[in-house]
């Protein structure tokens, strides 16, 4: 999708983090936006920040576990904007604990937000990509869709269902009018960690805020520059999107050597101050 002066996009997750800045960016390339999140008010928030550019932004506030939710979602598009063009899926949330550690009712409720509300999201979108002469659905996989560390159990098992559902998509959707893009972003500077669900960390002398403010420590790439990245890949019609120096590199030497890098990844995150 070269062009995405007036086109209208739909972001997940859009009240903060890399939502929002995806939502500022697409702003600027004077695309519409339909922007929905849980957090009401940090929508509020996103759309304040919009004002300044003569684009139409609405609002929805939406549950994206919530399959109901994402279907009324689109059809507040069409109502709204007339029209869809892309659906960003972006809405994310992290739990940080053992597989023996984890219940049950956390896994299902991440699963619920970033793999389902991934697929509620292609679901109820394709329909309406479909009668636009041209469409692009852009899923928000991670790293940790190509590579594991401990204690993020339930986060990889997403983000690699994640790069499943939307390595088929982009199969059955070749040669079509709707282009595919599975996003894999490395160490983001946005409040995920922060928000996290925690229980443990693999290393035992780190309790929460010690381990947010290590990720905060090693996180290089700002949730803007993030954004910039993944519409660059859109407009490149890019099928994969690795965003950030740490994701490429860790990409590269896990095809290199994926039996190692699974024990490398281990071992280093047990030793990370």
């Amino acid at each position: 999708m070269k062009e995405l002066r007036g086109k209208v996009a739909a972001i997940t997750g859009a009240g903060s983090g890399i939502g929002r800045a995806l939502a500022e960016n697409l702003a600027q390339e004077g695309c519409h936006l339909a922007l929905s999140d849980i957090n009401e008010q940090g929508l509020l928030e996103t759309q304040e920040m919009l004002s300044p550019y003569s684009v139409k932004v609405t609002t929805h506030t939406v549950d994206v576990a919530q399959r109901e939710q994402m279907e009324r979602y689109a059809e507040e598009v069409i109502s709204g904007h007339g029209q869809a063009d892309m659906i960003i899926n972006n809405a994310g949330v992290a739990i940080v604990t053992s597989v023996a550690g984890v219940s049950y009712e956390d896994f299902e409720w991440l699963m619920g937000i970033n793999f389902w509300g991934v697929v509620y999201g292609v679901k109820a979108f394709l329909p309406l990509l479909q009668k636009r002469p041209e469409g692009h659905i852009v899923n928000i996989s991670s790293i940790n869709g190509i590579l594991t560390w401990p204690n993020h159990s339930p986060y990889c098992s997403a983000k690699f269902a994640v790069k499943g559902f939307t390595e088929v998509l982009l199969q059955e959707m070749d040669g079509s009018s709707i282009r595919v893009s599975c996003v894999h972003p490395g160490g983001i500077k946005t409040n995920i960690a922060r928000n996290a669900r925690f229980t443990e960390a693999i290393n035992k002398k780190l309790d929460q805020k010690g381990t947010v403010a290590l990720f905060e420590k090693i996180t290089r790439t700002t949730a803007d520059t993030a954004a910039k990245t993944i519409i660059q890949g859109i407009k490149k019609n890019k099928r994969r999107i690795m965003v950030g120096p740490d994701a490429k590199l860790m990409d590269w030497l896990t095809r290199l050597m994926p039996v190692t890098m699974v024990r490398l990844m281990g071992i280093g995150t047990k030793m990370a101050r």
